[in-house]
């Protein structure tokens, strides 16, 4: 278990590097080659269903058996923002402690995972035959449930020492719209890491903790949070949700958009991070933007050579156009079903903007214009929904555990 996560025996090397006895040392560098010998360097865990199985049961005997000999241990409480396309972990009295892409290279003929976090988004579109980089979630929803697993267990390994693990504490948020079978699959996956308590709290509820807009929350407050795989909108008012949606909108459909116009319109294949690339560059969602342009590389579809192109930014407003239309039909229904006093309290405060996806240039200009309403951004909105799962974390004990109501 001490290679599946990367750990070494810290304390055994500095002693022998730290003594005098060479022996000492050279006895620990060959069993140290030893180990490297026995595994695969390339090769992180293997992660196949029924390995998957042997390991939940090895961990969990291994972890009471653990537990049983130790007297202390501290217990952590840790929020969870499990985006589809990051992974922000909060500990209580540490503060912001992880924020990795939620990505995973895995072989995909033996399913041994190769990377994970960061490391293997660096290997998106460069990766040999046989390997490929997934995101586990798709749309905010588990789509490969071993491998969300895994990924949750070794994000959580890296800031909780596996002491504290059984006492560890965990509030996760999830989108709106979740149903109660996507909400037990997250449950079930903090549960294997070994969480003694877990609660979900929604996303819009969670940004909009993270806003400080007490006043706007209590009399009634519309909350618009882009993340990666959906966008999510609610009505809040004292602290709960009144009504929302989450549409299956976000910062990868807009990339896909891109991807697709550009093939389309100007005969050029392009990658995913590619268009990553252009909509933080130039993109915007506002056809009154000021035109700018950038150069892109790609495969010329004619021939199946390299190609440059220059693209606008009103090139890519019109590619994330029927995008931003569902999104502004998709507030306009939320205030349909809205009581009339609510309306007329989000018309005096405005709409909250948070998430990644509404840092793209015109949102909330073309939010504004469109619904009537003023539209406006927080600060640092990627980081909202994670300050307001902070704050929950003082209310712990107090919050009743989620899995108990899903019984």
């Amino acid at each position: 278990m001490r290679t599946l996560f990367g750990l070494t025996n810290k304390k055994r090397v500095a002693k022998s590097v730290g003594g005098d006895d060479k022996s000492a040392v050279q006895s620990d560098e060959s069993v140290q080659a030893k180990r490297k010998l026995r595994r695969r360097p390339t090769t992180i865990a293997k992660t196949t269903p029924t390995m998957t199985m042997k390991r939940n049961k090895s961990d969990t005997e291994k972890s009471a058996s653990f537990l049983s000999k130790l007297q202390g241990g501290f217990a952590y409480d840790i929020g969870i923002d499990l985006g589809t396309a990051n992974v922000l972990i909060y500990v209580k009295g540490k503060g912001l402690v992880l924020d990795e892409p939620a990505y995973v290279a895995k072989d995909v003929k033996t399913g041994d995972i190769l990377a994970v976090g960061q490391e293997a988004r660096l290997m998106l579109g460069r990766t040999p035959e046989g390997v490929e980089v997934i995101r586990p979630l798709q749309a905010g929803v588990i789509a490969d449930y071993d491998t969300t697993e895994f990924m949750l267990r070794y994000f959580i390994r890296s800031v909780v020492p596996a002491s504290s693990l059984m006492k560890t504490r965990i509030i996760v948020c999830v989108p709106s719209g979740s149903t109660p079978v996507e909400k037990r699959a997250v449950l079930e996956a903090l549960l294997r890491t070994g969480a003694k308590k877990t609660v979900l709290i929604e996303e819009p509820l969670a940004a909009a903790m993270g806003t400080n807009l007490d006043e706007a929350t209590q009399v009634g407050a519309m909350v618009l949070d882009i993340g990666g795989g959906t966008t999510d909108i609610a009505v809040l008012c004292d602290s709960g949700v009144v009504v929302s949606e989450s549409l299956r909108i976000g910062g990868d459909v807009f990339n896909e958009s891109i991807v697709r116009y550009i093939k389309r319109k100007r005969k050029l294949v392009i990658g995913i991070s590619t268009a990553e690339e252009i909509k933080m560059a130039i993109g915007t969602v506002d056809r009154r933007a000021k035109e700018t342009s950038i150069e892109v590389r790609g495969r010329d579809t004619a021939t199946g050579l390299p190609k440059m192109i220059e693209v606008s930014s009103l090139e890519v407003q019109r590619a994330l156009e029927a995008q931003m239309m569902t999104i502004l039909e998709g507030i306009k229904d939320i205030l349909e079903k809205t009581p009339p006093e609510l309306v007329a309290a989000i018309a005096d405060h405005g709409i909250i903007l948070t998430g990644g996806g509404s840092l793209i240039d015109g949102f909330d200009r073309v939010v504004s214009r469109s619904i009537g309403i003023a539209a406006y951004l927080v600060d640092d909105p990627r980081y909202a929904v994670i300050r307001g799962v902070a704050k929950a974390l003082n209310e712990m004990s107090a919050l009743k555990d989620t899995l108990e109501g899903l019984q």
